[in-house]
């Protein structure tokens, strides 16, 4: 039964973390543009 407990609190941890993660990359811009790294292939390069 102890183990149970100790793997809830361990699982708890790890999605906190996740959480923690997704949440830095929201607020340091990770996912502004999302549109253009897709297209960026079609387009040619000016040289």
């Amino acid at each position: 039964m102890a183990v149970i407990i100790i793997l809830i609190i361990l699982s708890i941890l790890v999605a906190g973390s996740f959480l923690a993660g997704f949440i830095w990359a929201v607020r340091s811009g990770q996912f502004e543009d999302t549109d253009s790294p897709a297209v960026r292939i079609l387009l040619d390069d000016k040289k």
